[in-house]
């Protein structure tokens, strides 16, 4: 996937602690961990954004294994259930999780991490093609995961760095989970090009992540939008970051308000800010609008990528010739994924989607060709970059609270939980926050005397709509 060799001295990540690694040091540590691993395997990685998990990931990647991400605080009780489903031929964990396996013998250790084999020796048998397994659903511990290629990965991170002209000189600062396909894709694009990940959990706003990010140079960053809701609340424009070339915006639609207000501080800064557009199912980028048109095209999230292509199909599938027409975005690309895994058994098959995404995002395009979202066609939200199915969270709570009379709904970054009954309506909020690994101010419950149906006895979903717009 990547040949850390050509770069062997350059510095390839630093982390908030200070400890470093170069690419000649990357490349010798992935050798090591191939070699642990014995041959291709199946390994859950249990990530954070450090230099420990990099080396998982970046190891099962150039070594031929197939890593399954996964957020380091994900539920024990989800994790427990995807092991049982997947049957992974090694953990790699941070060291402060062996005690929740002290009978897997260790079979590799670096940087905090540890590399425990759990006995399934190649349960399932792998699709060649197949590189890496990511969640689709956020952190709800959905058991479906897209299942990317090799082809799937590399094109994607050679678009990336075609279209921000990246170079070895960028120094990106985590901002995004690395098992999150967002934050994933900048990891991969930089080390394509020799760049430094600057590694730090901590978020933004925390005096500790400006101070990294000013010690060390930070270049860029990457933020969803409820990121940049907060930089505008923690008065990012007035901050003093000269080494801050560009920073990129993408996990679900910002308002054209702070769209344009970030455009014309990067303007006036001299730096880039640039809108992207993507999903897990296209490996992670699908469109982008370019710098110079940031203010020009503001509330657009812009064209396709450098090889691939998008159009609009009507309700019929037919492709839809004429501006400002909305219809649902269908993408064509490389790094259109090859389908969906639900277990182990799923490991085996091959492309089920013929390099071609119907989005299930709604959109039109102007008559210069920028594309623009204007709603959702399934029931799903991006809270804080996380895809959230709202039907799986309906089916959450009524798994916990005795099949209880409930129902999801909000937009981006807000969703809102109905429900008849006062007593549970307290429990929900941190059963959600724990159960999903999400902030819980992503999550309100309202009280409401019944849940709307129809004869049918289907949720009338858009009723709901008057409590929160």
């Amino acid at each position: 996937m990547w040949d850390f060799g050509k770069f062997s001295n350059r510095l390839a990540s630093i982390d908030e602690t200070g400890t470093k690694v170069s690419y000649g040091q990357l490349d010798e540590e992935n050798k090591r961990f191939e070699q642990a691993l014995g041959g291709r395997g199946l390994v859950f990685i249990l990530c954070s954004n450090t230099i420990g998990s990099l080396i998982g990931y970046t190891g099962c990647l150039n070594g031929g294994s197939v890593p399954l991400l996964l957020a380091q605080n994900l539920d024990k009780d989800l994790l427990a259930s995807l092991i049982n489903l997947y049957l992974p031929d090694y953990l790699w964990v941070p060291e402060d999780m062996r005690i929740a396996y002290p009978a897997l013998p260790v079979k590799y250790e670096a940087f905090g991490y540890l590399l425990l084999e759990t006995g399934h020796r190649k349960a399932y048998p792998m699709h060649k093609e197949l590189c890496l397994l990511l969640t689709t659903s956020g952190s709800t511990g959905s058991p479906k995961f897209v299942r990317q290629s090799y082809e799937n990965v590399l094109s994607n991170a050679v678009s990336i760095v075609e279209y921000l002209q990246l170079d070895e000189t960028e120094r990106p600062i985590s901002t995004l989970p690395m098992h999150y396909t967002y934050g994933l894709s900048i990891i991969n694009s930089h080390l394509l090009v020799g760049a430094t990940l600057l590694f730090t959990n901590k978020g933004i706003m925390q005096k500790e992540f400006w101070e990294f990010f000013k010690q060390q140079g930070a270049t860029s960053f990457g933020g969803v939008p409820y990121t940049y809701e907060m930089l505008n609340r923690l008065r990012f424009f007035q901050m003093d970051l000269p080494s801050l070339r560009y920073s990129t915006q993408a996990g679900g639609k910002l308002t054209p308000e702070l769209h344009k207000k970030f455009a014309e501080n990067a303007q006036e800064k001299g730096t880039k800010f640039i809108v992207m557009y993507g999903q897990c199912e296209a490996t992670a980028r699908m469109g982008y609008l370019p710098a110079e048109k940031a203010l020009e095209k503001y509330g657009s999230m812009g064209i396709a990528i450098p090889g691939g292509k998008f159009h609009l199909i009507d309700a019929e599938g037919e492709t839809i010739s004429e501006p400002y027409v909305t219809g649902e975005l269908v993408y064509d690309g490389p790094n259109v994924t090859m389908g969906y895994a639900e277990c182990g058994a799923d490991l085996i098959k091959g492309d089920e989607r013929g390099k071609t995404l119907q989005t299930g995002d709604m959109a039109q395009f102007d008559e210069d060709g920028y594309y623009y979202i204007v709603g959702r066609k399934k029931r799903f939200l991006k809270l804080y970059g996380n895809r959230v199915n709202l039907d799986e969270i309906d089916r959450l709570i009524k798994a916990e609270f005795h099949n209880i009379d409930c129902a999801s709904a909000g937009v981006d970054d807000h969703m809102y939980v109905f429900v008849t009954d006062q007593e549970v309506a307290g429990k929900v909020k941190p059963f959600l926050a724990a159960k999903t690994g999400i902030n819980a101010a992503a999550f309100k419950t309202i009280v409401i005397d019944e849940i709307p149906k129809n004869d049918a006895g289907k949720t009338l979903y858009k009723e709901l709509t008057k409590y929160y717009l």
